[in-house]
């Protein structure tokens, strides 16, 4: 099988070809046994198990195929999620025992055609957003291995973001649902509370908790939201599903953001930059920012730590831990044991206090469509948080630890790879029973910064041995007619930027229509834009063996200094060029250009 993106469209169109649900499913196997990271899973099925289910989804009638919308999709589950066949341990096996039944919202998974893989890492018992609290080791970020993965679902996003699998089941109560999926560049949807079953769920905070979403993009989450989310009325938390609200207006819309006094970056420039870029994004989308005071948002955030919820993580697995000390994470342990102090005072008046927030949330949601935020404010390596296990988690909760306690949805997305080569994401919330027009929103998001729907976010660390970043500032973009040449190579995009201010761009006169040019220049240079491609170092040859004189590979600044392999013109290719520089882009070229011709 060739490389193939595991996200929805691509591999329906792979069906329609004639691959089988058991040609994906010893794909999913192939790319597990070769992962470099080993402490992604916990428990796995069999491969034989894996691959009988899918011969039994490949017996079905075309029929009954039809009606199965995950038909063939490989995921993973949390394990704090029950799987029948496999124990839950919530990351501490001390706990493990094995359930008589799936959880709610997996069994809803497998009836419609997906196929459970295993059970992933997680800080243990869900009390963490790093994930390194656990005794299975540490799942890295997928862009650098010296890094976190995130937490508390770290597991479960690391198998998407490397491609082990097209969707996996996470629990968000303070942003675990989120983070991992910022750190590896894949979308995180944490629906409202009680719309995904959490029966068959170990609590953390039980009133707070939700099942929550990683996928490669937008579209995929949706739709496995919309198979799950069911009511279940076994679960005295659950919720039916509401009439969504209208979708976001495609121009003309108003989103909140933090006043520039109230972001926190914690010194990572870069991660400050890409926020900029993203709101400017949102506006270019047509809109209109509103800076509104995140002290509100900040105080919620606050209870979350200092108020009853966590003596709620007491009452779930205190138990436990008071008869087990020596079999937990002692960050854990005394996180949860410390919730032994709260007093039934104390709870009532952060209830009042929440109480008075959710009134001042809902004041500035009638006003405005959305909130975008950062969704985590920098990255640390796994050395640093070891040394400051606490300090730096608490850092991490910093744009989601309000979000389940103010009644909101949300969908954490990608918004750009830093020039440190990190990944950073941005969150867009509302009130809850949005999840739809949130999802439809990050899709336009993505389809913005040049990611075509059904594309894969990243999957690989930059500096991987079997790849090379490339740049390309014509028609190889997406979207456009030559970036076939790139996906039929098993290219992945990376981002849309722009390059360093020190190019000139022309279209070239003679040979193939819409050729551009692009020269670097001492002096009168702007900022060209342009896209960052993955491509396989084994297509690179042929890839560049077909570029045409006067055109050449070569290296290309980008802004903020990174330098990667990028098209460039030579000087003598430049004779009877149109100079467009001045229209910043390929895409704006050819939008002239098609104006006139209309």
């Amino acid at each position: 099988m060739n490389v193939l993106p595991f996200s929805f469209d691509a591999l329906r169109a792979a069906r329609a070809s004639g691959v089988r649900a058991e040609d994906i499913a010893a794909e999913a196997l192939r790319r597990i046994a070769a992962c470099g990271d080993p402490a992604v899973w916990i428990a796995r099925f069999s491969d034989e198990d894996i691959v009988a289910r899918a011969r039994a989804l490949d017996a079905l009638p075309r029929e009954d195929k039809a009606r199965l919308p995950l038909f063939g999709l490989p995921f993973a589950v949390k394990d704090n999620i029950d799987v029948v066949g496999l124990p839950t341990s919530a990351g501490c096996p001390a706990y493990a025992y094995m359930p008589k039944e799936s959880a709610a919202v997996v069994a809803r998974l497998v009836a419609a055609g997906a196929i459970p893989v295993g059970k992933t890492n997680l800080d243990q018992f869900a009390t963490g957003l790093v994930g390194t609290r656990s005794p299975h080791g540490a799942p890295r970020s997928v862009f650098n291995a010296d890094y976190i993965s995130g937490g508390s679902s770290s597991g479960s996003a690391v198998a998407v973001a490397a491609g082990l699998v097209s969707f996996a089941l996470g629990t968000d109560t303070a942003g675990s649902g989120r983070v991992p999926a910022a750190f590896n560049n894949i979308v995180g949807l944490k629906p409202s509370r009680g719309l995904l079953s959490t029966r068959g769920v170990v609590p953390a905070c039980r009133s707070l908790d939700c099942v929550s979403i990683f996928a490669l993009t937008a579209e995929d989450a949706a739709a496995v939201f919309d198979v799950a989310a069911a009511f279940d009325a076994a679960d005295p938390y659950a919720r039916a599903r509401m009439p969504e609200t209208p979708p976001v207006p495609g121009a003309g819309f108003t989103f909140a953001v933090p006043r520039a006094a109230d972001l926190k970056f914690f010194g990572d420039d870069e991660a400050a930059r890409l926020f900029t870029a993203a709101i400017a994004r949102l506006e270019a989308m047509g809109g209109q920012t509103r800076r509104v005071d995140f002290s509100l948002f900040a105080e919620a955030a606050a209870l979350l730590y200092e108020g009853p919820w966590v003596a709620e993580r007491m009452a779930a697995v205190g138990g436990f831990i008071e008869a087990h000390p020596s079999e937990v994470d002692p960050v854990v342990r005394e996180i949860v044991l410390g919730g032994k102090t709260k007093t039934a005072v104390e709870t009532f008046e952060a209830f009042y206090r929440l109480e008075a927030l959710k009134r001042r949330a809902a004041a500035l949601f009638a006003d405005v469509d959305f909130l975008a935020v950062p969704t985590a404010p920098t990255i640390y390596s796994v050395d640093q948080v070891m040394a400051e296990p606490v300090k730096l988690n608490s850092r991490l909760g910093t744009y989601t630890n309000f979000m389940n306690l103010l009644d909101m949805g949300g969908i954490a997305v990608p918004a750009g790879i830093g020039g440190t080569g990190f990944p950073f994401g941005i969150t867009l919330c509302a009130p809850a029973f949005s999840e739809a027009r949130l999802a439809a929103l990050a899709s336009r998001f993505a389809a913005a910064q040049g990611l075509a729907p059904g594309a894969p976010s990243p999957m690989r660390r930059p500096d991987d041995e079997g790849f090379i970043e490339l740049a390309v500032c014509g028609a190889h973009m997406s979207g456009l007619p030559l970036n076939h040449e790139l996906t039929a190579r098993g290219a992945m995009f990376v981002e849309r930027t722009k390059t360093a201010p020190c190019y000139r761009f022309h279209a070239l006169a003679g040979g193939p229509p819409f050729r551009p040019g692009m020269v670097r220049v001492s002096e009168g240079g702007a900022a060209i834009e342009l896209e960052v491609w993955r491509l396989p170092r084994a297509a690179f040859g042929s890839f560049i063996a077909g570029v045409p004189q006067p055109l050449c590979i070569g290296t290309v600044e980008l802004f903020g200094g990174r330098k990667v392999k990028g098209f460039l013109c030579e000087q003598s290719g430049l004779d009877g060029a149109d100079d467009i520089t001045a229209l910043g882009g390929w895409r704006a070229y050819v939008a002239r250009q098609t104006q006139k011709a209309g």
